[in-house]
């Protein structure tokens, strides 16, 4: 019996959806192919007839974890709800459905060129989603004020991953959100 084009494209879309997963709670290179085909019930043979290289695997799976992102967005009515919402010990705890630029942030340094693109695409997006969310103010323009914030975000969230005692993993998201929200709070009075 042969292979559809919709049962490839039913694996490939599976394939992708393990390695967007795996590699937000391992890192790019903390899964190799073999356990993400295993893992999709694929073959390691079968994994040129879905992708040119590793590279392509990549950023076909960081493009669908940052559909997630998008899906998030979608349903983020302000600021204050983002903020309260991203800086917490489940997601914390949950790299794997939680935010791909948080979870490869670290990678990204060693990225390959087209999947730092991507990268560099999706923080465009998110810095303009925050600046839409941000009040004005005369004090300091949206878009450095989106640049803060994401910055503090993603850098709270891997801090908060990296130390090892629980208190100050969740001193630092409860912190580093407080200040946030207190930040946006004093810039919506100053305009």
């Amino acid at each position: 019996m042969g292979y559809s084009k919709s049962d490839k494209a039913e694996t490939h879309t599976r394939i992708v959806s393990v390695a967007a997963k795996r590699f937000r709670e391992r890192g790019l290179e903390g899964i190799g192919v073999a356990d993400v085909m295993k893992e999709a019930g694929v073959t390691v043979g079968g994994f040129y007839k879905h992708f040119g290289s590793r590279d392509e695997l990549v950023v076909e799976a960081l493009a669908a974890a940052f559909k997630d992102l998008d899906v998030w967005e979608e349903h983020t009515p302000d600021m204050a709800h983002l903020l309260q919402n991203y800086l917490t010990e489940a997601h914390r705890d949950a790299p794997g459905t939680g935010c791909a630029m948080g979870a490869l942030l670290g990678d990204m340094t060693r990225g390959s060129k087209s999947a730092r693109a991507l990268y560099t695409e999706r923080v465009k997006r998110s810095m303009a989603f925050f600046s839409a969310l941000l009040p004005s103010s005369q004090r300091s323009d949206k878009r450095r004020r989106a640049l803060l914030i994401l910055s503090a975000l993603l850098g709270a969230l891997n801090l908060s991953r990296a130390v090892s005692d629980p208190d100050l993993s969740r001193e630092i998201l409860d912190g580093v959100r407080d200040e946030l929200i207190g930040l946006v709070k004093a810039g919506s009075h100053t305009g």
